[in-house]
């Protein structure tokens, strides 16, 4: 495969879209091509903010406030001004991954909004909504990031994990592809494993077979992540044996 190939592959490979082959050549480049390590890092937080995006009818006084805000935008003039150059000065790549962005949130507008509008709608839940707002914001930090470092490994049933942390922060975050729905009464819970030791870092969502999930608790200098099948609302110490174990991206 060329490497003018592989450069268009990041935004398939941050979806976990490649076949084993094409995800074995571009990880293969991906280790000595920086600019496609900061793509492939854009769409995965790209990615992960459509993931959080909920399907609910919005308020009827947010279309107004929209359409509101759309008339107090300045437009980018027409013809050869300033900020046309500027915009050719940014490589393709860049433009992208700006792109990816930019369609993650007007995806959310679009479907209703986030779970911050969601529970803005209720009066009681104020304060729920500024936490998933700021769990949602760490997330895509962590995905984010400038020294994020990630590791993807195949599970089972032809699922795929991909973990991404970022040491700066002592965050992690878990990408799931396509994992089975666990028994019924159960749910996926993840570890740090603190060098044979395993610490409770969250719950996955047991109706979501592909999610991003920000890991509670600070990364510590853990020697890597495990999954369990555990009972629904999840267990202090694991009851079943690992799923899935990954090391710490180097």
């Amino acid at each position: 495969m060329r490497t003018e190939d592989l450069h268009s592959l990041t935004g398939a490979y941050a979806l976990h879209a490649l076949p084993d082959d094409e995800r074995d050549a571009f990880e293969r480049h991906l280790a000595h091509c920086t600019a496609c390590e900061q793509e492939t890092r854009e769409f995965a937080a790209a990615t992960a903010r459509l993931g959080l995006a909920a399907t609910v009818v919005p308020a009827p006084a947010l279309r107004d406030r929209v359409l509101h805000r759309v008339t107090t935008v300045r437009q980018v003039p027409p013809g050869g001004g300033t900020a046309v150059k500027a915009r050719r000065a940014v490589p393709r790549w860049r433009g992208l991954a700006r792109w990816a962005l930019a369609a993650c949130v007007a995806a959310a507008v679009g479907l209703g909004g986030t779970a911050v509008w969601q529970y803005e709608r209720a009066q009681d839940a104020g304060e729920r909504a500024a936490r998933a707002e700021r769990r949602a914001e760490t997330l895509a930090g962590v995905l984010a990031a400038p020294d994020a470092e990630s590791r993807t490994a195949r599970l089972a049933d032809g699922a795929s994990g991909t973990l991404v942390v970022s040491e700066r922060q002592g965050r992690a975050v878990f990408l799931a592809s396509g994992m089975a729905e666990p028994p019924s009464g159960k749910v996926y819970q993840l570890w740090f494993d603190d060098h044979g030791t395993m610490r409770p870092a969250g719950l996955m969502d047991p109706g979501s077979t592909s999610q991003a999930v920000l890991m509670e608790g600070a990364v510590d200098g853990a020697a890597g992540v495990g999954i369990t099948v555990e009972p629904a609302g999840g267990s202090k110490q694991p009851t079943s044996d690992p799923i899935a174990l990954l090391s710490m991206p180097a």
